[in-house]
C-alpha cells in the first residue's frame, strides 16, 4: 500500500510518501516539507500547498491520504492555519477518487512508538529505525508526515479493515460460484456422453 502521510500545517507542512504492508518494514519513497511565508496572504499560501498537494499526488499516486486530526489548541491561530492545511489535502485527495484517512496524534505515536504520549525525539528516532534509514528527517514535520504514514500503512482504518474483509468474501464468494458452475457444466457434458 502506498500511503501519502500529511502532517498540516500553514507554515511548515509535512510530506512522507512510503510504501508497505502490514507486519513488514515499510519503504521511504519521499519526505519533504513546504514551507510559506507568514508575511503571504492565507490564500495565496493555501494555493501553494494545494500545488504542491496535487503535485505529490500526480508524482507517486497514493492509494490513501493519511493526515494528522487537528485537535483544539490554545493557539486559535495555528488551529486555524492547522485546518486550513487539513482541508486543501482532504479536497486534493477527493478530487483524485483517493480515500483520506485522519489519525490522531496520540494514535501515531502508539503506532510508531508503542506510547500515545511520546515526544517528537522518540517519534522520529522510531521513524528513522523503522524504516532503516541512517538519520532522523528534519524537521520534525518530516518525521511526523513518515509517522502518519507509517501508523496508517500498519494499521489502517476501520473502514479498510472492513473493506478488506467484504473484498476477500466477495472473491471468495465468487470462485464458488466458478466452481459450482463448472462442476454443472461437467455434468452436463457427462449427461450428454451417456446418452
Amino acid at each position: 500500500m502506498r500511503v501519502l502521510g500529511i502532517d498540516p500545517g500553514l507554515t511548515r507542512c509535512g510530506l512522507g510518501m512510503v510504501d508497505g504492508v502490514p507486519g513488514h518494514r515499510p519503504f521511504v519513497l519521499a519526505v519533504d516539507v513546504l514551507r510559506t511565508s507568514p508575511q503571504d496572504e492565507t490564500g495565496v499560501r493555501l494555493a501553494a500547498l494545494e500545488r504542491t498537494f496535487e503535485d505529490w499526488v500526480q508524482r507517486y499516486h497514493p492509494a490513501v491520504v493519511a493526515v494528522e486530526r487537528v485537535f483544539a489548541q490554545h493557539n486559535v491561530g495555528t488551529v486555524m492555519g492547522t485546518a486550513q492545511a487539513a482541508g486543501i489535502a482532504l479536497l486534493v485527495a477527493a478530487r483524485h477518487g483517493i480515500p483520506a484517512a485522519l489519525h490522531t496524534p496520540s494514535e501515531v505515536k502508539a503506532a510508531i512508538t508503542g506510547s500515545g504520549r511520546a515526544g517528537k525525539d522518540q517519534v522520529g528516532a522510531m521513524v528513522a529505525r523503522i524504516l532503516g534509514i541512517p538519520e532522523v528527517p528534519k524537521p520534525a514535520d518530516a518525521a511526523d508526515a513518515l509517522a502518519l504514514a507509517i501508523c496508517h500503512v500498519w494499521r489502517g482504518s476501520s473502514t479498510d479493515r472492513l473493506d478488506s474483509a467484504r473484498q476477500a468474501a466477495a472473491g471468495v464468494a465468487a470462485r464458488q460460484q466458478r466452481a459450482y458452475a463448472q462442476a454443472r457444466t461437467a455434468q452436463a457434458r457427462t449427461k450428454g456422453a451417456r446418452a
